[in-house]
């Protein structure tokens, strides 16, 4: 299937299931948007869901058989090709009515698109043969938005056969995940969060698909989420060595983004972006002679020419100059819109009691927690009704999650085989490991606040599909954990999908009345407030490695400071006021940062 760049926006992954469906529901107008590939048992239901809707056929994949990880996502992302696919025949068939689903197509699209002006010139063409012509030409121009897909590299646990030994490294998780993507019919892109996995990274060469044919175009391409230029340079080199290429580096601001939070180590998305802009053409062909020279050595067909390579960023975004300015100011490709969509039923899937929540949610319910089973921050909701399984459980004396799905196992402490931290096996014998040392009341209630803090993610982030998709009473599949980033603050209703696509493009204003800092001030602060908490933790036992982390990281965030500074006036061209206040708001973010490093300065 073919895939189109008309909109300048994206909808990136959302937890498991919040974005799981979304291209069934938005990729017919011509918006791309990313599933997770990471729950297998939630692809399976969503088959099954999804061709009972569409009256499809429907072979269940257990998960008794060989591979099922792997047949499990290929099936899935066959059916949602094939619906896509039948849903924009049935949409370019319409008639231009007034709610008919092909002209939302073309009211859905950014005024600076010639489609949306052709569509705009038809309507007030008076010649019928001449309006009939203009009609055909924009049926034929109806594309749907990419299908994309996710892979967390960090998830890619070993699993096991039925007699309990491991099975080989291409059974693993991502790398099952991976094959299931590589055989589908999809052809769109595998975007990989969270670093490096050269298991995963190395498993891609046996994939024709990910290799340019006889005219350079490939079957499915290649999206690398990173948080700074050097991690792109890094990924992008290491895939290139082996004759992949980057046909799309997306860059994700370190906190101010839904889910885990990779922070960098003080640099901020204004100046990584700057670094993008200078460097652009340059890492483009520093990759190719790398990419051409790995393809000529396999015998494969170099491209004249080189492939297209993108640039989007997504984090934190929430007002259509927002998104403007970074087109313009920095040459990106698109930008990505992911919590406000969680406001929108007709994009994401969220259960209506966190519907609910969201739409209501102030700054005081946002927050990076401790959640997560990883032990990376992860920005959350309070008071989530996977937050009120885990407290009954403690209340109950029954701590922890059993563990069904395992796919954040990582910590082997007490076993041979990986458990999770979330899991009742271990936080069972690490409150009995914790209770066995003595400690003061005090110190214990910090350390056991640690161990029962992590959440069942793999439930959580995946409930609110399963409620859905399958018919299960059961109290705890009810349970939902959400992942919105502090941008939510802003957003305060239930939006229809052409309300938040006009939002983005200018044409309504879903913000609510919170006064709103732009998003390098908002994500400023969080690393402000990061840095102090870092400095905090680590000010008793200060090795002279961590004196250096956090003097790197206050420099680069006063850098960062004064790049703003520097850029006051094309931030908000023609807007003095909003300079004036932008500048306060630096300047307050610079003294507090002053003030935090001179107190205890014998220590830091």
């Amino acid at each position: 299937m073919l895939s189109n760049s008309l909109h300048t926006f994206h909808i990136p992954v959302m937890g498991l299931a919040f974005s799981i469906d979304s291209p069934l529901k938005v990729a017919r107008f011509g918006i791309s948007s990313v599933l997770s590939l990471s729950d297998d048992s939630l692809l399976e239901q969503m088959r099954a869901y999804y061709s009972r809707q569409y009256n499809l056929e429907y072979q269940p994949i257990t998960s008794k058989e060989e591979d099922y990880r792997a047949r499990r996502t290929t099936a899935c992302l066959n059916m949602v090709d094939k619906i896509v696919d039948l849903q924009t025949q049935r949409l370019r068939e319409e008639a231009f009515a007034p709610d008919s689903e092909l002209t939302k197509y073309f009211t859905l699209l950014p005024d600076s698109s010639q489609f949306r002006a052709l569509y705009t010139k038809m309507l007030h063409t008076a010649d019928p043969q001449e309006q009939q012509r203009m009609q055909q030409e924009l049926r034929a121009a109806v594309v749907p938005g990419s299908i994309d897909v996710n892979i967390m590299t960090k998830l890619d646990k070993t699993n096991y056969a039925q007699n309990g030994e491991p099975l080989p490294q291409e059974f693993t998780d991502a790398t099952a995940a991976l094959r299931g993507f590589a055989n589908s019919t999809v052809r769109g892109s595998v975007v990989f969060s969270a670093g490096m996995n050269m298991r995963l990274f190395g498993a891609m060469e046996q994939f024709p698909c990910f290799l340019p044919d006889a005219t350079g175009a490939f079957g499915k391409k290649i999206i690398i989420k990173v948080s700074d230029y050097r991690s792109a340079l890094v990924q992008g080199k290491i895939l290139a060595k082996k004759g992949l290429w980057v046909s799309e580096f997306r860059v994700e601001s370190g906190l101010n983004c839904g889910g885990h939070a990779f922070a960098t180590d003080g640099y901020l998305v204004g100046p990584i972006l700057e670094e993008f802009k200078q460097n652009r053409e340059a890492l483009r062909n520093e990759l190719y002679s790398m990419f051409s020279s790995a393809l000529a050595s396999k015998g494969i067909h170099v491209p004249l020419e080189i492939p297209a390579q993108r640039v989007t960023v997504q984090g934190g975004i929430g007002t259509a100059q927002e998104h403007e300015f970074l087109l313009q100011q920095y040459g990106v490709d698109a930008t990505g819109w992911g919590t406000p969509f969680l406001l929108v039923p007709e994009a994401t899937t969220v259960d209506e009691a966190t519907l609910r929540q969201l739409a209501d949610a102030g700054k005081e319910d946002l927050y990076l927690s401790p959640i997560s089973p990883l032990g990376v921050p992860f920005n959350a909701l309070r008071n989530t009704s996977s937050e009120q399984l885990k407290s009954t459980r403690i209340e109950q004396g029954k701590p922890g999650s059993p563990c069904i799905k395992k796919h954040l196992v990582s910590n082997t402490e007490f076993t041979e085989e990986p458990i999770c931290t979330a899991s009742r096996k271990y936080q069972r014998r690490k409150l009995e490991q914790l209770q066995a040392q003595q400690l003061d009341a005090m110190t214990y209630l910090v350390e056991e606040a640690k161990i029962l803090a992590k959440e069942c993610l793999c439930d959580g982030l995946a409930n609110a599909g399963t409620q859905v998709f399958t018919a299960s009473k059961k109290a705890a599949t009810k349970a939902v954990t959400i992942c919105p980033g502090p941008n939510l603050a802003y957003f305060s209703g239930i939006y229809k999908l052409q309300e938040m696509v006009d939002h983005i493009y200018g044409r309504f204003n879903a913000l609510n009345t919170t006064y709103r800092p732009h998003m390098f001030i908002n994500e400023l602060r969080m690393y402000v407030d990061y840095w102090k908490k870092k400095k905090e933790e680590q000010l008793l036992t200060l090795t002279d490695k961590q004196y250096k982390y956090l003097q790197s990281f206050w420099d680069n965030l006063q850098e960062g400071i004064q790049y703003y500074k520097l850029h006051l006036a094309a931030i908000y061209k023609d807007e003095l006021e909003r300079q004036v206040i932008m500048l306060d708001e630096l300047l307050e973010a610079e003294e507090e940062l002053l003030l935090a490093r001179l107190q205890k300065a014998t220590a830091v």
